[in-house]
Formats: C-alpha cells, structure tokens, sequence
C-alpha cells in the first residue's frame, strides 16, 4: 500500500513540475523567492544572509583589532560612523566589549550554525538522497523566517542608545544578569536573548527536518551505508543541534527571567555599588553548565558539515573512492556521543572538583581519536590520487590543513594543568579560531566552489577563487598563529589595552602586524563575495550536468533543478557513492547498475 502511494506522490509531484516548467503563472516573485518552500531556495536563503552576517562579524573584527594593534591611536573615522561609541576616533571600553560578543555570536551561530548547515543541508539533502523536497517544506520555510527574525533583532540591538550586549558571547551572568553592571547589559542583552531563543526555535525546526528527511525519504537502492559522508555529516549535525540547543534555549529564557521578573536562578550574594541585592539562592556556575552543554556540541555542529563537505571534495577532485568509508562513519559518531560528554572543559577554573576534571580531561583527549581518523583517511585519499586543484580542492585540503594545526593545540588546552595557565588568554583564542572559526570557513568555501555550478548554474570565477584560497590561508595563518605565543606568555583575551603592562609590551610590533594583516583578509573576502553576486548573474554558465565528473545524485538532475528537483522519475541507487577510478573508468554514478563481473560493494 505504501509503494503505491509512493508511487502516486511521486506522479502527483511530477506532473506539478511539468505544469511549472510550462507556465510560472501561479508562482509570484513573492511565493517564489521570499516565501519559497523550495529546499533550494530556502538553501539560498540561508546563504545569502550567512554572508551578510559573515560581512557584518568579520567588519566587528577588523573594528576591535584596530584598538588592539594601535591602541591609544585615533581613527577619526570611527567618531564619524559611531558617534560617542568612538569618542575622538578611539573606541570606548564598552563598545569594545560590545564588538567583541557580537562577533562572537553572529559568527558562531548566525554564520557558522545557520549560514553552514542551514544552506547545505537544506540544499544537499534532497538532491543527493533522491527526494523531491524536506519531510515539511513548510517547516523547512518557517525555519529560514525564524532565523531572519532572529537576525533582525540581533541587528536592532545595534541601533539602540545603550548600544548591544557586551557580556561576551557567552553571557555569563551575573554581569549579563544585572541591568546595572554595564550599558551593554541593558536592552541590548535582553534583545540578545530574544534573538538567541528564535535562532534556537529556527534550529529545532530545521534539524527534525533534515533527520526525519533522511531517515524516510532516500530513494530506491538508497540504503544508509551508500549515502554520501556529506549527508552522514549534516545527519549527526542535525541530531546534534535537536539534543543540545533546548538546553541553551532554557539557559536564555531563565536568564530573560531573573533579568526582568526577579527571579534569582542565576544570582545569589551580590552586591553592587554598596547596595545588596536581595536575590538568593542562585548559581552563576549552573548558567555556564547549561551554556556549554550547548556550546560543545556546536563546535561539532560547526565542524561536522565541514567535514562532510571536505570528504566528498577531496574524494572527486582526488578521483579516488573515499579511504575508510565506515571509518568515517564510526567517528563521526563517536564524535558526536563524544561531543557531549566534554561541555566543563570550558570550566576547569570555576572552582571544579579536580577528581571531575580529570574525568573530563580524559573524555577531551579522547575526542583526539576519531578526529586523527578522520585526518589519515583523507591524507591516505589523497595519497597517489590524481588530484585536480579546483578552488574547491584547495579549500578542503586548507580545511585539513587547519584542522591538524588548530586541533594540536586543543591537546594543551584539554589538559586541566596546563588549562589553569592557558585559560582565558590569547592562546584559546588562536586554538579554537583555527581549528574551528577558519577551519570550517574553509569547509563552507569549499561547499560554495563546489555546488555552486548546481545551484546557480554557472561557474564563480577561477582567478579570483584562486586569489581568494592563498591570500586567505596565508592570512589565517599570519593572524592566528603568532596569538599562542602571547597566550603561552600569559596575554589576557578580551583586553582592549594591553599596550600599559611591561609583560606586554613586547608584542606590540606582533599585534600591529596582525591587524594589518587581518584588514587584508577582510578585504579579500569583500571580492569573494563580489565574485559571488557577480557570478550569479554573470559567470560563466553550466553547459554539463555533470562538470566535477562526480557520482552523486544531484549531478543527475537538470543543470537547474525545478521545483521537485528530477523531471522524470527518481532515479533509483544501485552502488555507493565513491566509485571513482574502479574497472577502467574514471568515475561511474551511482545510479548505474552493477555489472556481472563487477565486486559488489
């Protein structure tokens, strides 16, 4: 009964795409773009506002960089475009603040939670499972609304007089708890928490979706040991997501509490100003449990995509079958049990029991484990492949790049004893912006250079894809790297002035040179995005299905996709996804039938 309903939906929707294809008639600018429930669309979406944000966080960081290298130097611009914020061209110490959780928070969540997997699950997803759509496009729609909620309010705390929060993108109460500790714990931090709980919302949505889609809806033959890592990927990404973001939402929504009902989850003995505050009972260390239980696993649901992505690039631009495909499998599910059961080692020095810390010292350096599989069987991929280096390519093997030398440092920092000296300095900034912020920046690169031939239809421009990938990579690594050896010497983080501390002063010379190079990588990353708008109704146009010569689904649909994505009927899977260079031939699809002589895989 249920194949021949399947059957049904299945002319049901095709003959729907017919009718589209014909005549747009009944598809309004409106219904088409700005209320799509088109997975591609909503995919798009997700992207484009990922980039407006990534320009907005990335403008926030060249901002308080330019205190940080030339502090005590006066931009007279910056009195021009911020007003008192920058009061005779240097930024005020509360603004400061301010820049530095907001970029926090708009590239964490906004850029690399929403604009990574919020585009490629929804975009990848249907194509290369062999589905006309999510389990619910209208959920999938009401995910992307919930995000641009979110980004709107997050965008007005910018605007308001008391200015946005500036408790750190983390929040810590009690300073983000007590309206009077700052200007930044105002208004600006009850937006904050507003936006934060409709991201989450926008999250959940979006993340039973993607599971429930690929649990029930592959197509023939598409069994889960065939699907692409990309798809395993964002599958542990989502259910990630599911179990952990509910734990921040109630962090956030107890916090809205004790900051305007008076209530006292996170207070207890405080005093301000000569004044005792009557709250009791309290504990600002339990806000910091419910943030990190989040706030772990959303380093793998930042990284997981990026993993996936960098798998399936390496595996066609290598042309050779992925190495260890169950490997792969196993840790990332090791890793996302792992990612859960690690959260206090971002709380080593908050009066923890040590014999508990040891506990999570142990769990932390297990994580090494898996992530060392992961980077030898795409080393080994590698290996003696017959690589071609797309700018695609060259992000994935930047992404593993970074991956290794950011990922090295967290073995420091997962030590508890070493973390008492480390923590909170200059060197936890270089570790996690490594091996997490730029790694998985490389990741969602190398997604866009890849599919964006599906998803547009034609190609972004080579030379300055190329330009984009040196200037980058040499950049990253010229900003971050030089950051342990302050952090090793003891150089607080969050700091605006370190320029008064003799300890310090050594570095000022170092500090001028990242700036300096942080304000170029910014502006390369203006020209990817210009080459990105650019090429979408310029670039060269897509003249094959198929031009990577890759296996998977998505290159078996038109050039560009309608509406329900195959004009014809699904097709149906008969091989993994990874058959590059096997009896002779290059590469065969996967919906080719295997052939009597064949080794079944």
């Amino acid at each position: 009964m249920s194949e021949a309903l399947h059957v049904h939906h299945d002319t049901a929707v095709g003959h729907d795409v017919h009718h589209d294809d014909h005549g747009h008639h009944h598809q309004s600018f409106i219904s088409k773009y700005i209320f799509s429930m088109d997975h591609k669309t909503i995919g798009k979406q997700f992207l484009i506002t990922g980039i407006v944000w990534a320009i907005i966080g990335g403008l926030f960081s060249v901002l308080f960089r330019l205190q940080l290298g030339f502090p005590g130097q006066s931009f007279p611009i910056l009195e021009t475009f911020f007003g008192h914020w920058a009061k005779g061209g240097t930024i005020q110490p509360e603004f400061y603040y301010a820049l530095v959780t907001m970029h926090g928070t708009v590239l964490v969540f906004f850029v690399l939670t929403a604009g990574l997997s919020g585009t490629f699950s929804n975009f990848l997803i249907p194509l290369q499972i062999g589905a006309r759509d999510m389990a619910s496009p209208l959920m999938n729609m009401l995910s992307y609304w919930f995000f641009f909620m979110a980004s709107i309010i997050m965008i007005s705390s910018l605007f308001i007089q008391t200015g946005p929060a500036s408790g750190g993108w983390t929040m810590y109460p009690p300073l983000s708890a007590l309206g009077q500790a700052s200007d930044g714990s105002k208004l600006g931090a009850d937006l904050w928490l507003i936006s934060m709980a409709l991201f989450i919302v926008s999250q959940l949505l979006a993340g039973l979706n993607y599971i429930s889609t690929i649990l029930n809806m592959r197509t023939k033959g598409m069994s889960m040991t065939r699907m692409p890592l990309t798809i395993w990927a964002l599958f542990f990404t989502a259910v990630l997501g599911v179990l952990s973001f509910p734990v921040l939402l109630s962090g956030a929504v107890l916090l809205l509490f004790d900051r305007n009902l008076g209530t006292s989850f996170f207070l207890s003995d405080i005093v301000v100003n000569g004044q005792i505050l009557p709250n009791e009972g309290g504990s600002a260390i339990l806000f910091q449990h419910l943030f990190w239980f989040l706030g772990h696993p959303e380093v793998y649901i930042i990284l997981l995509p990026a993993m996936g992505m960098c798998s399936e690039v390496l595996s066609v631009n290598s042309r050779k079958p992925i190495f260890g495909y169950m490997a792969m499998l196993g840790s990332m599910f090791a890793i996302a049990i792992l990612a859960f059961l690690v959260w206090a080692h971002h709380m080593f020095v908050t009066g923890l029991n040590p014999f508990l810390g040891s506990v999570f010292v142990l769990l932390t350096l297990l994580i090494a484990v898996p992530s060392a599989i992961k980077v030898f069987n795409w080393l080994t991929t590698l290996w003696r492949g017959n690589i071609r280096f797309t700018p695609a390519m060259l992000f994935a093997i930047g992404f593993v790049s970074l991956f290794i030398s950011g990922g090295l440092t967290g073995i420091f920092l997962g030590n508890s004893t070493i973390d008492i000296h480390l923590h909170d300095t200059m060197f936890v900034i270089a570790h996690f912006h490594i091996v997490m912020g730029v790694a998985s920046m490389f990741g969602m690169f190398a997604g866009i250079y890849h599919w964006f031939p599906k998803m547009f239809g034609r190609y972004l421009n080579n030379t300055l894809a190329y330009f984009h990938f040196w200037v980058t990579i040499i950049g990253a690594y010229l900003i971050f790297w030089p950051m342990h050896y302050e952090g090793l010497a003891g150089m607080p983080r969050r700091y605006l002035d370190k320029s008064i501390w003799v300890s310090f002063n050594q570095f000022g010379s170092l500090d001028q040179m990242i700036t300096i190079v942080t304000v170029i990588v910014f502006a390369v990353q203006l020209m990817f995005v210009f080459n990105f708008f650019y090429s979408i109704f310029k670039g060269r146009k897509v003249t094959s299905t198929n031009p990577w010569g890759a296996t998977t689904l998505e290159w078996t649909t038109p050039i560009l996709p309608g509406h329900g994505n195959w004009t014809g009927e699904i097709p149906e899977v008969h091989r993994w996804p990874y058959d590059y260079g096997k009896d002779g031939r290059e590469f065969i699809p996967q919906t080719e039938p295997i052939g009597a002589n064949e080794s079944k895989h």
